[in-house]
């Protein structure tokens, strides 16, 4: 950023807290994630919060407001909002803490509780009426929408692979596969879909009762779609190894909530979905992490490609994505699929 530009944000920002009544907190800047926002901890005596600069033409906050307030009046734990300049990209929210799910399974926490809370937050949520869960006027998570995140991975995974462009017939190839596939999540009741839940984005909290435990961040993307994709979200995360024997858990722990619904019932309806949307959400985050590398700098995200692939290799195998399957056996050959070690980041 030019240095006249970041002591102009840095002038917003403090103007902000002044009107905020955070003015003379003690800031302390967190590590910065994969999207553009920054996040910083404010502490006033007593009282702790965070500020989000979401830089306009980069972020957008109106989204994060609008999914954060309707979750909170469902009784689900997103932060409160204390203070907000939609037009500057500025927010002063709750801070829920420092026990991520990450952090507390990095240190031995234990992995069945934590992950049987997350999936009651998915059940709880479910359970609703879709006029209840979803915001009125809320996105569809439709075909295009699926279709628009997939081709990530024929417009950044592979040309970075392959170090050519993908051809054309390739990728309508691939466009066509897909097609071939979603119906199935597409003809769902859709419910409140937040996109982005994994472990990073859960924390622990001490003191609220029963789903109120789990700290929710990083749902400004949510959309209206299948249950499947938050489910599979948590249980095939592409930034950590989840054990077969606890996913198999946490998946009956979902079914058994919805007994004889059109869902995780016997006619495996459910199952093919989730292992679509599972393809379809590896498929897309390995574009995403070679995207972050590419354009933003970030090579980190490089080292769970790997993982992806496991994750990938194992869900095409479901006959639901046949489609799918031929065409990664006729376009990518194995020694494309480990990841791409070559790939540095652009400066």
């Amino acid at each position: 950023m030019p240095e006249h530009t970041a002591c102009g944000r840095s002038a917003q920002i403090d103007a902000f807290l002044a009107s905020a009544g955070w003015g003379g907190a003690r800031r302390r800047p967190l590590e910065s994630d994969a999207s553009f926002r920054h996040y910083t901890f404010l502490v006033d005596g007593a009282r702790r919060a965070l500020l989000m600069d979401a830089p306009p033409g980069k972020e957008d906050v109106r989204p994060y407001l609008r999914i954060a307030r309707h979750l909170t009046a469902l009784g689900l734990s997103a932060p409160r909002i204390y203070a907000e300049d939609e037009v500057s990209g500025l927010l002063v929210i709750e801070d829920l803490g420092e026990d991520t799910y990450t952090r507390l399974l990095v240190g031995g926490g234990d992995e069945d509780l934590l992950y049987a809370l997350a999936v009651d937050v998915l059940i709880d949520l479910h359970r609703r009426a879709a006029a209840e869960a979803i915001p009125p006027g809320l996105a569809p998570y439709d075909e295009a929408a699926l279709l628009r995140e997939a081709l990530l991975f024929t417009d950044w995974y592979l040309p970075a692979a392959t170090r050519q462009r993908t051809d054309p017939q390739v990728r309508d190839a691939y466009i066509a596969a897909w097609r071939a596939v979603v119906p199935p999540v597409l003809a769902a009741p859709p419910t409140l879909v937040l996109r982005d839940y994994h472990v990073d984005n859960l924390l622990l909290l001490s003191g609220r009762p029963g789903v109120a435990a789990c700290g929710l961040l990083d749902f400004q993307d949510a959309l209206a779609g299948h249950p499947a994709y938050d489910l599979v979200s948590l249980l095939e995360d592409a930034r950590r190894d989840v054990d077969d024997g606890l996913s198999a858990r946490m998946r009956r722990r979902y079914a058994v909530a919805f007994p004889g619904q059109d869902g995780p019932g016997a006619n495996g309806a459910f199952d093919a979905a989730y292992a679509i949307l599972g393809a379809q959400r590896h498929m897309k985050v390995l574009g995403i992490f070679v995207r972050l590398s590419r354009r933003d700098g970030k090579p980190r995200y490089l080292v769970h490609l790997p993982r992806l692939w496991r994750l990938l290799e194992r869900t095409v195998r479901h006959p639901a994505l046949a489609p799918v399957a031929s065409w990664l056996d006729r376009n990518v050959p194995a020694n494309l699929r480990s990841g791409v070690e070559h790939e540095v980041a652009v400066q």
